[in-house]
């Protein structure tokens, strides 16, 4: 059953290793891989948190802001882009067994796509993260983006 300390594991500082799809849509197309840094901050007695993600290979930053519906028990992950400055549409799910979904719809390259992120193989030190689109309202999906979340050594594991 999902909480609203279910990203409690996100809170503070990690190193993040990006492998994105040099195109989203195409299931063949090639992989590009970066470096990033990324701080989260605990709201709401964690029922919410912000997070900010620095991609200097893209030249830009990303930010999600975290949403627990206390109502429905799940989670809203709402992102923006440093380069509009504008929020896509959220993604809505929660956590169970240890994994969080999350679907929502979008546009990409001007067509309708479902979203999907999904968090896994979370600990005090690593966490994944990908994100799959579909052009068939989910029958299939072409994961395009993956994140693996590291500690900084020298910052340790966060308190819980």
């Amino acid at each position: 059953m999902s909480s609203p300390h279910d990203f409690d594991f996100l809170h503070g500082e990690w190193t993040v290793r990006n492998h994105r799809r040099t195109d989203f849509l195409d299931p063949d197309s090639g992989w590009e891989q970066f470096p990033a840094t990324s701080r989260c901050l605990p709201l709401f007695d964690g029922a919410a948190n912000v997070d900010e993600i620095d991609m200097p290979h893209l030249g830009s930053k990303g930010l999600t802001l975290r949403l627990f519906d206390q109502e429905s028990r799940q989670w809203s992950l709402n992102w923006s882009s440093s380069r509009s400055g504008k929020l896509f549409p959220p993604v809505v799910g929660r956590f169970e067994g240890g994994r969080g979904e999350f679907h929502g719809d979008d546009t990409h390259d001007g067509k309708d796509v479902r979203v999907r992120f999904v968090w896994s193989g979370v600990s005090p030190t690593t966490a994944h993260w990908e994100q799959a689109f579909s052009l068939d309202g989910g029958e299939t999906w072409v994961t395009n983006w993956t994140m693996e979340f590291t500690r900084p050594a020298a910052y340790g594991t966060p308190a819980r």
